[in-house]
């Protein structure tokens, strides 16, 4: 969406700031032992407490509040009974509706304790998402942002995953434009002061190209490959860009 009046900006804002809340309170409770579904109840007790609702949930039907995916599951990963392992990659990925605006966010937490590699594809997809933030400002191309996510991927020696990108979100959780985390020309979107979007690299320490899990949600590698993620939602300023779930 495009931001046209201080309402819908204050509506986003605090859309954003349950979407952290949210965040915060799962990494905290990120422990051996724990279920993916404690975690997710954990998450989507905040939102009830705040008066907001899971997106995917409203949205799609998703079967749980929050994505949490472990290890080479890229995206979606359903909550389930599975407990975490030492060692295991964690994403965290929130998506909150409150008073009919979205706010979607994404971390990958290790469980302790974390090895070289773990620590490389956290911090790898987090310069990723800052090396994209940069590129933003009124009247530049959605593509140049995925343009230097990739290059910044491929310094680090990891592998960008090419069929998921960021997207607009505000009213519904998926809205245009496409934002790309390569340099894909027919994303040629303008980026405009008031456009609302998520910057979202994902990242794979083997191959760009995963598969659907027999569960019809989970996204994996297809090399089963470890993988991470970092998102937030921002908006285009004057100035270049804000988070909002930050």
């Amino acid at each position: 969406m495009s931001i046209e009046s201080p309402s819908d900006l204050t509506g986003l804002e605090r859309a954003g700031a349950v979407t952290r809340l949210v965040i915060e309170a799962m990494k905290g409770a990120v422990r051996p032992g724990i279920s993916t579904l404690e975690l997710d109840k954990i998450g989507g007790d905040v939102m009830r407490r705040h008066g907001a609702r899971s997106a995917p949930h409203l949205v799609y039907a998703f079967p749980g509040h929050n994505c949490i995916s472990i290890n080479d599951e890229v995206v979606h990963g359903v909550p389930s009974a599975r407990t975490l392992q030492p060692g295991d990659l964690v994403k965290l990925d929130v998506t909150v509706e409150l008073d009919g605006y979205m706010a979607d966010a994404c971390e990958t937490v290790a469980v302790p304790p974390i090895c070289r590699q773990q620590k490389g594809l956290i911090d790898c997809a987090q310069s990723a998402f800052y090396a994209g933030l940069q590129r933003v400002r009124p009247g530049a191309r959605a593509f140049e942002v995925g343009e230097s996510i990739h290059r910044e991927v491929t310094r680090w020696g990891y592998s960008v995953v090419r069929d998921l990108t960021g997207h607009g979100i505000g009213r519904t959780i998926h809205e245009p434009p496409t934002v790309p985390n390569r340099r894909d020309p027919s994303c040629d979107a303008v980026l405009t002061e008031g456009l609302v979007f998520t910057i979202e690299p994902l990242i794979s320490a083997g191959s760009s190209r995963t598969f659907l899990k027999h569960d019809g949600w989970t996204i994996r590698t297809s090399d089963r490959a470890l993988s991470a993620h970092y998102e937030h939602t921002i908006v285009v300023t004057a100035q270049g860009a804000r988070l909002l779930t930050a």
